[in-house]
């Protein structure tokens, strides 16, 4: 079974520059979590469209690509997303899509003019994503490219429903943790020896008493997991260091 590596997109300068705070990537990681996937890539960038498009044929290249972007979909001048997104993954091109316009104008009436009806104006082959709050359409390409606004009470319902109907099941990620009271050098020449299916990762910390690693071994093949976990606490046990276990599944 081939997996979908998920990426997010969190498009805003005032995020760079701090005028705003970062909500999307603990929700979409925590989102992915409960359905035992994980965020293969997350990149915060400037409203910048040489940009923006670079970023996403970069992502669109990944096997298997599912994108969720935040941000930049809007009517003002430096909402570039949909020109970007069509730059990157269809002609550049921006025709009307009559349901959207339908429904910007049902929504706002002679308001709608003459700018928020631009919102109508996006990628060719787009399907629209129902928008909780005001109604304002959003929309996919391809049914892996999704793309939304960046307030999180918009678009936060829109990646569950957007998970809800892409992966229904969910599955089981399993992970185990331990943190043992030496350095992480000990284990190199285990990690040099996981086998392809297992992630790994060590966080060491130097304490006043001495160091400590966290390590973290998961796959979504349950032996896999047991039999590469029990590789480091063999080699604790035999040594004699202690450690303690934190067991974790699908985070």
């Amino acid at each position: 079974m081939t997996l979908p590596n998920f990426f997010a997109l969190i498009i805003g300068t005032e995020i760079l520059n701090q005028r705003r705070k970062d909500k999307h990537f603990d929700f979409v990681a925590t989102a992915l979590a409960k359905k035992g996937y994980k965020l293969t890539g997350s990149f915060i960038i400037e409203d910048d469209p040489a940009l923006i498009v670079q970023t996403i044929k970069f992502i669109a290249s990944q096997p298997n690509p599912v994108l969720f972007s935040f941000g930049g979909i809007g009517s003002t001048p430096d909402d570039h997303t949909r020109k970007c997104a069509s730059i990157a993954l269809r002609d550049g091109t921006l025709p009307v899509h009559d349901e959207a316009k339908q429904i910007i104008v049902d929504q706002l009436g002679e308001k709608a003019y003459p700018y928020s009806v631009r919102m109508a104006e996006l990628p060719k082959g787009a399907k629209l994503l129902d928008n909780p709050v005001n109604k304002m359409p959003a929309f996919s390409l391809d049914e892996r490219f999704f793309f939304m606004p960046g307030f999180p009470e918009m678009s936060h319902p829109m990646v569950e429903e957007i998970l809800a109907r892409l992966i229904p099941k969910g599955q089981t990620y399993y992970r185990h943790t331990l943190t043992a009271l030496c350095k992480e050098n000990l284990f190199i020449d285990i990690m040099e020896q996981m086998p392809t299916g297992v992630e790994f990762s060590s966080l060491p910390k130097l304490y006043s008493d001495g160091w400590r690693v966290s390590l973290s071994v998961a796959s979504y093949d349950k032996t896999l997991a047991d039999q590469a976990f029990k590789m480091y606490t063999d080699l604790l046990d035999q040594k004699g260091i202690h450690y303690g276990l934190h067991d974790e599944s699908n985070l």
